[in-house]
């Protein structure tokens, strides 16, 4: 009996060990892509290319598609919304700057950038493992998914760029911000002359 629980311990160790080994390796590339944005971006939209050109050659995984469609759609509302939601902080009396004299608050996304790719890239991946098996074939009318999909996707986009609108938030900065000093006013207002 101890003989058979020496082995089983024997087979487990070396495989806990490959699985520790292939997790530090891994998370040491993710953390070394890190600063690479553009190359992040363009190997994603590559594997995401690789998906779409499988599904047109099969022909099939129609509801994969939408799922993943669905998925990156409810990722995007997550990086292009606030951290703190401006209507639940209201409530609590807190509330965005209004005036020239609050408090600065920079733009937190709920979902970070880094955290956005990888769930999209990790999804496309997931998507394109799912097309070796045929169970996730399940035959659909393809127009009525994108259809809906479209619709769902502008419904969304149009309650978040409203919600935008009403806090006065922009979800994207161009360019690092430059002080450039205090305006003067065009007309000389607050020039004195005797």
């Amino acid at each position: 009996m101890d003989g058979s629980g020496d082995d089983v311990a024997a087979v487990v160790a070396p495989i806990a060990k490959w699985k520790s080994d292939f997790s530090r390796t891994f998370q040491y590339f993710l953390d070394r892509s890190t600063p690479h944005l553009m190359e992040r971006w363009l190997g994603s939209l590559a594997i995401a290319a690789v998906y779409v050109l499988r599904v047109y050659l099969l022909q099939g995984f129609y509801i994969v598609s939408y799922g993943i469609g669905i998925y990156i759609l409810n990722l995007l509302i997550g990086f292009l919304s606030p951290k703190v939601d401006p209507e639940l902080e209201h409530l609590d009396g807190a509330s965005l700057p209004t005036k020239g004299s609050d408090e600065f608050r920079p733009f937190i996304r709920r979902l970070p950038e880094f955290k956005f790719w990888y769930s999209i890239t990790k999804a496309f991946c997931i998507g394109f493992l799912m097309t070796f098996f045929s169970i996730f074939d399940v035959p659909v009318f393809w127009p009525i998914l994108l259809f809906y999909w479209i619709a769902l996707f502008v419904l969304t986009m149009k309650r978040q760029i409203m919600h935008m609108i009403k806090y006065k938030y922009v979800p994207f900065s161009i360019g690092k911000q430059r002080y450039t000093g205090k305006k003067t006013s065009p007309t000389g207002a607050g020039l004195v002359t005797d």
